[in-house]
């Protein structure tokens, strides 16, 4: 079969066409490769950042505790003195969990994911807590990294609790020694 040149033309029109499609398939691939990426490296990074502090803010509020605890003698300690501790606790680790969802909400605003600050810490409050209104979404190519932040969060509030529940146990009357009680 013997085609003319305009025939010709166009195959070979048709055939660069098909390869530029191809090419811009293969441009966009890349580029959505190389942003799940970052995502992932960003979300073990702020990970890594808030495990961090957690520890810190841990280590510093066991300490401060112990030292109330001497100061209250807190096998003498009363009901609301031993609540207080807890209390102080609590409210500790509160404002790390804050400074958490700080943190995040200030690498969407950095990325460019959200635009305003309010924005961006409602939404990174909202996905650390798992609440998850749906409200607010990040755009397609940052939605990856919100995940990282719900199960750091989970994580992060997890250890919180733990401790918090440890302390409790800690600063509880021994009901076995001295106390008449025989559970």
């Amino acid at each position: 079969m013997v085609l003319s040149y305009t025939e010709l033309a166009r195959s070979a029109d048709h055939r660069a066409i098909d390869l530029t499609l191809a090419n811009q398939r293969d441009t966009a691939y890349n580029w959505r490769q190389a942003r799940m990426w970052s995502q992932i490296l960003l979300g073990c990074f702020l990970v890594l950042v808030t495990t961090v502090v957690h520890m810190f803010a841990t280590a510093a509020v066991l300490v401060m505790l112990k030292k109330m605890g001497r100061l209250l003698h807190v096998n003498k300690a009363s009901i609301l003195q031993r609540t207080l501790l807890v209390a102080s606790l609590v409210a500790c680790m509160f404002l790390v969990s804050v400074l958490d969802a700080v943190m995040w909400a200030q690498v969407y605003l950095r990325v460019g994911a959200i635009e305003h600050l309010e924005t961006a810490l409602y939404f990174s409050m909202v996905t650390f807590t798992t609440l998850g209104y749906g409200d607010v979404t990040l755009p397609p190519d940052w939605r990856l990294l919100a995940s990282f932040e719900a199960a750091n969060g989970i994580i992060m509030f997890g250890w919180t609790t733990a401790l918090i529940a440890a302390v409790i146990q800690r600063l509880a009357p021994d009901r076995h020694h001295g106390h008449g009680d025989d559970d």
